[in-house]
């Protein structure tokens, strides 16, 4: 592994101070970014849908908790998919590891929900397991409509915003595919670490340990069976005692 250069204390500052520069103007454009969000135009949802949650069915808007804005997250805790009836999906259970209290967001009239096709009876069970306190509901096929189908997310994950105007419902954004990492404070402190996320896709110096994504992650209680992260490198194929394993 190549390791960059060693300096004083002064030399690192000044190292810093460069650095720190690029990160205010990035902090800039995702303020700029976040300001086109509040002006981006929005659609009506004219369509009836329905969800299964603890106390029933409920609707779209009923979702929203009497709120005026609602995130919903479409999570993979489906029949079908990795680990069930054990786990739902390895990243989107990732994900939910860091929803903290939400007593915070609905303090700015916003709720957040997370929705998925398994039955309330499971996901009940997984959240116990897991230990998440994150509002979750099944998402019931319409005649005429379904709310993974119509707000893209029934291939893969992604996260609504919705608004509503008394009993109208407006979309006004929706992120998917990497722009959900912004969820996930485990990236942005690897990220600032000097190894960073150790991921073959990573502009890192020569030698710097790195793996396939996603064939590290795991859920958070099972890191202990899955198979070891290659951050140690490769077995010496001479050494029959070294115990590192082979790809």
């Amino acid at each position: 592994m190549t390791i960059p250069d060693i300096v004083s204390p002064a030399e690192w500052e000044a190292a810093r101070q460069q650095l720190l520069a690029k990160e205010k103007e990035l902090t800039r454009a995702r303020d700029a970014l976040a300001a086109k969000r509040r002006r981006m135009p929005w659609t009506p949802v004219d369509k009836d849908y329905e969800f299964d949650g603890p106390d029933g069915t409920m609707s779209l808007l009923d979702l929203f908790g009497g709120r005026r804005q609602l995130i919903a997250y479409r999570a993979f805790l489906d029949p079908g998919v990795h680990g069930w009836p054990d786990h739902g999906c390895v990243g989107c259970s990732l994900m939910a590891d860091h929803i903290g209290n939400l007593a915070h967001l609905n303090a700015r009239d916003t709720t957040l929900v997370y929705a998925s096709r398994g039955v309330q009876a499971d996901i009940v069970r997984i959240k116990a397991r897991m230990g998440w306190d994150i509002p979750w509901y099944t998402m019931l096929p319409g005649p005429d409509s379904a709310f993974d189908v119509d707000f893209g997310v029934s291939q893969w994950h992604g996260t609504n915003a919705f608004i509503r105007n008394g009993d109208q419902i407006y979309r006004t954004y929706f992120i998917d595919s990497r722009g959900d990492e912004i969820f996930v404070n485990t990236w942005h402190f690897l990220d600032m670490t000097a190894l960073g996320r150790q991921e073959i896709w990573e502009d890192s110096p020569q030698g710097y340990p790195q793996s396939k994504p996603y064939e590290w992650w795991s859920w958070h209680d099972d890191y202990r069976e899955h198979v070891p992260s290659r951050w140690f490198g490769d077995p010496q194929p001479d050494d029959p005692n070294d115990p590192r394993p082979s790809r």
